[in-house]
């Protein structure tokens, strides 16, 4: 005999309480959700490795275009010669192994914050400044890659339900580093 389990979720902010149910297709849009994303910047990473030699200098210098917050720092980094060649490796690495990450469910948490954290880079360095831009793509993916981390998307079809249960000195990994819950899930 199985027992129904209600899917139920919530939690307060500024002291309203926001509680939620989730339909029980919610599992597999989750995981639908994490390998789109995944694949999504997966994608993007491969293209820089594989196609036109990948240049950030572009994008940093001409950021002061921009209305951003933060355009004059991106003009700096992009005029920095050392800055400009980590970024150029450092972009499609992470985006491969972000990538792997979501669409293998390992170290979900772990990725998607590195996923959302690229894409509002990104947004503030492309920011437009009208009221339009707010809603920029980029930070549509960033929200999607918080949305992800948020729902422990790894644990659903993804390596960290195992990786999570993995035995280390007689007790399950997150038992015994249980700061490891943050980056897992």
């Amino acid at each position: 005999m199985s027992t129904k389990t209600t899917n139920e979720f919530g939690g307060e902010f500024g002291g309203i309480t926001l509680l939620g149910k989730a339909h029980s297709l919610s599992a597999l849009f989750i995981v639908l959700l994490r390998a789109a994303i995944g694949g999504m910047i997966l994608f993007a990473g491969i293209g820089k490795v594989t196609g036109e030699p990948f240049d950030a200098s572009g994008y940093l210098v001409h950021a002061p275009d921009a209305a951003s917050p933060v355009s004059g720092l991106y003009a700096a980094m992009g005029s920095t010669p050392w800055f400009v060649e980590f970024a150029n490796v450092f972009v499609p690495l992470t985006q491969v192994l972000i990538g792997l990450a979501l669409i293998a469910g390992a170290f979900v948490r772990l990725a998607a914050l590195g996923g959302a954290m690229q894409m509002m880079l990104f947004y503030l360095g492309g920011w437009e400044g009208d009221i339009l831009a707010l809603f920029d793509s980029t930070l549509i993916y960033a929200i999607v890659f918080l949305t992800v981390a948020a729902f422990g998307a790894g644990r659903i079809l993804g390596l960290d339900a195992y990786i999570e249960k993995l035995e280390v000195g007689g007790e399950a990994l997150v038992e015994r580093f249980p700061a490891l819950r943050y980056v897992l899930g």
